[in-house]
This record gives C-alpha cells, structure tokens and sequence, in this order.
C-alpha cells in the first residue's frame, strides 16, 4: 500500500519575508524586477531562480483563490466583491509583462537545456505555449473578464423561490423535486424555472459580453475563433476537437439509449403514462425521499467515517481541512451557486465550498470534492508551483472516482439496507445520464465559438437543436419550451470558465475505469490512483492516465465497453 502524510505544511518562504502580505503592485513589482534582471550563470543558480519564481507564484495565486472564496461564500459584502476586484484590475495587469519577461527568460537561458528534460518537460513546453500566446492587448481583455465572470455568482446567488410559506435558494428548493407528491414538485419545478425566467435578459446579455471579449482575445493573438485559442490555452496537447466530436457520436449512440431505458423505469415505478422532467427525481408514494444528512457538519462527519473505511489517509485530509477551517458547505441566500475544490498553492490544504441542502445528490458532491483535496495534498510535496498544475481531464478522475470508490461504504449515510441500495442505483444511473448534458454543453461551446457575433434568437434555436439531439425521447417537455430555452443559463462554466466541460466526459470514462480496477484488486485500484495524482502534472496526459492503469481513450469503441461495464453492474446491483 502506498504511504502518503496527511499533516501538510505550509511552504517555508526562502525568497519572499514570511510577513509579507499582497497589498499593493507598488509593494510587489520590486520581485518581479529583480526575477527579470536576475544574471543566471549555472544550471544550480538557474534551479534557485526557477524556486524562487515558483514562490512568488505560489504566494499570488493563494492570494488570489482566497479572494474568490470570500467573494463567493458572500456575495452580497461589497468589500470582498471589491478586494476581488482590485486583484483584477490593479495587480493582475501589471504581473502579466512580467510573467512574459520571465518566460521568455527561461527559454532563452543557456542552462535550461542542462535540466532534467523529462521532469521539466510538461512545465517547459507550458511556458513556451504561454510565450506564444501574450498579447499586450489582451491584458486589459483578461482583467474585464475576470470581474465580468464573478456576475454570474453575484445574479445566480439572489435567486430564492417561495415554498409552503419558507424562503429557499434554488439549490434548496430542489429537494422538493424528490417528493411523492406529484402537484408539489411541478409547482416548485415551476417557481425555479420562472424565477430563472427573470434574470433571463440580464444572463443573455452578459454571456453575449463575455463571448465577444473572448472572441477579441482570440483575435489578437493570431487565431480565427475563441475556440481554438482555448484549445492551445488549456494545454490539450494530446487530443483536438475532432476527438470531442467523436465523443459526442459516442454518447449520442451508445449512452442516450441507456438514458431511455432509465427513464422507462422511472415512470415504470411511479406508475405514469407520461414522464414529465419533475418527475426524473421523485420517489413513489410512501417511499420516502434519500434524506443522508441535516446540515454540513454531519456532512462532513459522515465523509470523514467513509473515507477513513475506503483508506485512512483520505480521511486524514479532511480532517487537516476542517481543523484548518477549510470547509464552506450549507446553502444559503447570497452565497454563489455551485461547488468547488480551491487548491491552495502555498499552504498546500485546499477548500471545499458548496451548497449542501440534505440531499443524496449533496453526498456526491461532497466525496466528489474529496477527491479533489486528495489530489491537491499528494500533489503538494512537488518541488515547483508549476509542477502541481495538472490537467483537467486528470483532476477530475480524482473526483469522480472517489464518487464510485466510495459507494462501498456508503452505509455511513443510508443506515437502511434499502436506501443504500437506492443511493447507488442513482449514483450508477447519474454516471449515465450527466454524459449527454456533457456532451450537449460542450457542442453548444463549440457552436458559440465559431459564430460569436450570434444573435440571442440564433442562441437559442442553435441551443434548442442541440439540446434536442441529447434527449431522452422518454421525458415530456411539452408546454416547456419557455424553460428550455434557457436551461443552459443553469451551467455556471458557460460564464465563468469556458470550455471547461468536456473534461468532465473524458474524466468520467477514466473514473469507470478506476472503477473496474477497484472491482477487481480494490488496493492496487487505490495504490495507481495515488501514484497518478502524486505526479501532478509532469507528465503529459496520457502518461498520468497510464500511471493509474487507464487507457486515455474517448472514441465511441470504448465508451460503448465502459457502458456495458456500468450496465452489469446496475443488473447485479438489481438482482441483489
């Protein structure tokens, strides 16, 4: 069994004093300067000056997480909106020539070919693709956007509705959707979609915004569309928009049919002859709804015992977490919509924030999240900031494996041998049908892009066709179409970090795999998934997927073998 120490530490500063606080550009550009006019006159010396870079970085960008977790865990404190603010527009614009300097600095030293080429190779050819993409221009451009994408949270965060007399946020009020009582959940279903309805204009309108800044920032440097600039932004050296293309078929033609046959048993159980989209959640009459917790302190205390039975380690994580008071988890009014894992460079103990309202699907959240933190504590030890940017498409493996790897002891949640069984039916069934909302966001992306001078009716006839071609045939949305039209204004990544979504596709495939591994050898499945995340990032993708035992592979071949896998174990879990 891999050891790995959950008592994580803080990063001893050597270049910057260990009081020194983010205040003011005027108290931070005389490091920058001297990192920029640095003589570098051995590979030692280079080594040094690459781990005083990586400090500085680890500083700012701690810094600035930690402002975007006060913003989003209240954004109704204008003082936090405007601290956020700041970092943006006074001290990010400013760092950008300078990172550019320092790039070009790096490549261009004699001693860099002296490194160890394979342990710097995912870092140097990240530096090199960022030297290729700075435009002066676009400085200005990203400051914009950066303010621009908090409004989403600020909007999304003061939407409650009204239930049986009690105030909820949407997130809340989802809950209701569970209930055996049919008149109930279309009326709340009603209420979350018309009060959507009313920021309706204000979300068109920003997203337009947002589309076209990003339009201008591809422009500028050299590329015809946002979409390929993203591609080349991101790092997806090791698969092209073809291979997107590819996944959506893959699900189109082997996941939809899945759907349906869920969606047939659905209505099966509730007795419907017709299967509206308030009844996908709802339980029979005298089934009570999946109820695993109360608040997020049992939350958390329930997860701890989970992952504590999956491996002790995990659960020492969060423990370090919540004794460092890393945890925001109940829902509440004026808080941001959403859930996340902040890693934290410099302290090395990240922060979960999400908005828990009791629910089964709050149980995946959390574990999900966990998974996260796992990845940021073993990546942690690396020697550089760089060296813990791993990729996407493999942090979300972390994740969306620890949702599958726990299912086994779920039993800390679900007490009844028949809610547990319950609890993992919709957890096999979810890993089904999130894979055609996957892919219907990432192809809506990818049309948004390439047309970005689109009009709001073409929006959201493009949206409707999409949306229409990854749908259950099973569900009646007839008399909806007002509340599909904008059912993507729900998808907070569409605002706030673009392209960003398809990874959890790909990342999902790679947790089925792990799955597999863990069905047949459960502590060799948990040995790979260690070793893959304690790399980081340097390696290239299908390296680290290749480090935990995964083929990085997303054709519809194997999707339609990983769908057959999930499919017997749904069979097995039903004869159970």
């Amino acid at each position: 069994m891999i050891q790995a120490n959950a008592d994580i530490k803080k990063k001893k500063r050597q270049y910057l004093p260990e009081a020194f606080e983010v205040t003011t550009w005027e108290a931070l550009e005389p490091y920058f300067k001297e990192l920029s006019e640095r003589p570098v006159n051995s590979r030692q010396e280079l080594e040094q000056w690459l781990k005083d870079s990586s400090e500085l970085e680890a500083v700012l960008s701690e810094d600035a997480c930690w402002r975007q977790v006060r913003m989003t865990c209240d954004t109704e404190n204008k003082a936090l909106t405007d601290a956020f603010t700041y970092f943006y527009t006074a001290i990010q614009p400013n760092i950008q020539p300078y990172a550019d300097k320092i790039n070009r600095k790096l490549i261009g030293c004699a001693y860099t070919a002296e490194l160890d080429q394979e342990k710097y190779f995912t870092y140097l050819r990240s530096v090199k693709k960022n030297i290729d993409l700075f435009r002066e221009e676009n400085i200005p451009l990203f400051s914009e956007l950066s303010v621009m994408q908090q409004q989403y949270g600020a909007i999304a965060g003061k939407m409650t509705i009204e239930v049986e007399g009690e105030e909820y946020t949407l997130q809340q009020a989802t809950r209701f959707l569970e209930s055996h009582d049919r008149v109930l959940r279309e009326s709340v279903y009603r209420k979350i979609n018309n009060r959507r309805l009313q920021d309706k204009d204000a979300l068109d309108e920003l997203f337009t915004q947002l589309v076209q800044k990003r339009h201008q920032v591809a422009v500028n440097a050299g590329f015809s569309n946002y979409r390929d600039y993203i591609f080349v932004e991101k790092g997806r050296f090791d698969y092209s928009r073809e291979d997107c293309f590819n996944f959506h078929e893959g699900v189109k033609q082997y996941v939809l049919p899945l759907v349906d046959i869920i969606n047939k048993g659905k209505k099966a159980k509730l007795g419907l002859d017709v299967l509206k989209p308030w009844d996908t959640e709802a339980e029979p009459e005298g089934v009570a709804p999946l109820r695993p917790f109360t608040n997020g302190k049992e939350l958390l205390e329930k997860a701890i015992t989970c992952f504590s039975r999956l491996r002790p380690f995990f659960a020492d994580c969060l423990r370090k977490m919540d004794e460092l008071k890393r945890f925001d988890l109940d829902s509440r009014k004026g808080k941001a919509p959403g859930g996340y894992n902040m890693p934290l460079a410099e302290s090395g103990a990240p922060f979960i924030f999400m908005n828990a309202a009791g629910q089964m699907h709050d149980v995946t959240t959390m574990v999900h999240e966990g998974g996260h933190a796992i990845h940021s504590f073993l990546a942690h030890p690396l020697e550089l900031s760089a060296f813990k940017e791993y990729p996407i498409e493999m942090a979300e493996v972390a994740s969306m494996s620890m949702e599958l790897f726990t299912m086994d002891y779920w039993d800390t949640f679900f007490t009844g041998e028949g809610d547990l069984k319950r609890a993992k039916e919709t957890q096999l069934e979810r890993v089904i049908t999130i894979m055609p909302w996957i892919a219907t966001i990432d192809k809506f992306q990818h049309w948004i892009y390439e047309n970005p001078f689109h009009t709001i009716a073409e929006r959201t006839v493009r949206w409707m066709e999409i949306l229409q071609e990854f749908s259950s045939t099973v569900i009646d949305f007839s008399g909806l179409q007002q509340y599909r039209e904008i059912a993507w204004q729900r998808q907070l990544h569409l605002f706030e970090v673009p392209f960003y979504y398809i990874e959890y596709g790909i990342a999902q495939l790679g947790a089925i795999g792990m799955w597999k591994q863990f069905k047949e050898n459960k502590e060799n499945a948990l040995d790979n998934y260690m070793k893959a995340l304690s790399l980081g990032g340097v390696k290239p993708l299908p390296e680290l997927y290749e480090s935990a035992g995964l083929r990085f592979d997303f054709s519809p071949a194997y999707i339609k073998s990983l769908m057959e896998f999930v499919q017997t174990e749904m069979s097995a879990l039903n004869k159970s």
